[in-house]
């Protein structure tokens, strides 16, 4: 397939390489050049903007940092609607808002272009091996036009629904819930540890009984060494997830009281500098809780 991707971070070149090595034509943008030209080798093409990048490709792949980066690429001046073909699929694999979905999916529908979204689950080295989880969405026709892409880049798909903000709301609530295990690891990690315990025991005990799930290990391990640096998914970008998260809970009249300590969490550490670091590092928070 010819397949146009926009957004090269640290899992969306590993993303665009995979497609490559299964036999997909891709060409590539991305806000600063660097990251496209290290994948000319490849023989991946290098667009000069959102618009130019996605004439001729059947399918433009987003995967970028925020609604913003998103609204500004698709929406925006030369941006993948003024050219993306008739018929071409746009699929947003950025974690962004219900709201912005909705408004994606609506204009690209008044200009005969298809939408669906798939975010994904994983850390960065899931993406470099193609392991990822894909949660999708869109209509069932162009989901299947689409899989063979989504498909070298992750290990399954979970179709979400035929609405494209679907998997959207699904990927928040999975972001959720990763900071509910580092929240609740963290608070059992200090209280043990003030109880004399050492955490490497208490680690070793949970992973590899009841909490043997790869979210307890990768970041129980995280927290027991605390290796938040470099961050494998940066703490700013879950503050915004979180917010994105109430918002949707909101519009749709859901409580989510834990989500609101969450978020309280996430300020926390941006109060003591801990911006840059794995958004695991709210769990240092816990630690001065219990004076450690």
């Amino acid at each position: 397939m010819d397949i146009a991707f926009l957004g090269l971070g640290g899992m969306g070149t590993a993303m665009a390489r995979n497609l490559v090595e299964h036999g997909h034509t891709v060409v590539a943008w991305n806000r600063s050049p660097e990251p496209a030209k290290a994948l000319s080798a490849l023989g991946v093409g290098i667009g000069e903007t959102p618009a130019e990048t996605v004439k001729h490709c059947e399918i433009a792949i987003t995967m970028l940092a925020d609604d913003g980066a998103v609204e500004a690429v698709s929406l925006g001046e030369n941006g993948i609607i003024a050219g993306l073909a008739k018929g071409a699929t746009h699929i947003s694999m950025s974690t962004i808002s219900v709201a912005l979905s909705e408004r994606l999916a609506e204009a690209h529908a008044g200009q005969s272009q298809n939408y669906a979204t798939a975010p994904v689950f994983g850390r960065p080295d899931a993406a470099e091996a193609g392991k990822l989880f894909i949660a999708v969405a869109g209509e069932a026709g162009v989901v299947e036009k689409i899989r063979p892409a989504l498909e070298a880049m992750g290990q399954r798909i979970f179709i979400m629904g035929e609405k494209p903000s679907q998997a959207n709301l699904v990927k928040l609530t999975g972001n959720f819930l990763i900071t509910g295990v580092i929240e609740s690891l963290a608070e059992a990690f200090a209280l043990t540890t003030k109880g004399g315990i050492e955490t490497a025991k208490v680690y070793e005990l949970l992973t590899e009984t009841l909490f043997a799930a790869p979210v307890y290990k990768t970041y129980g391990s995280i927290i027991r060494d605390g290796s938040f640096s470099p961050p494998g998914f940066k703490l700013l970008l879950g503050l915004k997830d979180n917010r994105l998260l109430q918002q949707a809970g909101e519009k749709l009249e859901t409580p989510l009281p834990f989500a609101a300590i969450i978020r309280d969490r996430f300020l926390a550490a941006l109060a003591h500098g801990d911006g840059d670091l794995d958004w695991s590092a709210i769990a240092k928070r816990a630690v001065d809780d219990a004076g450690l």
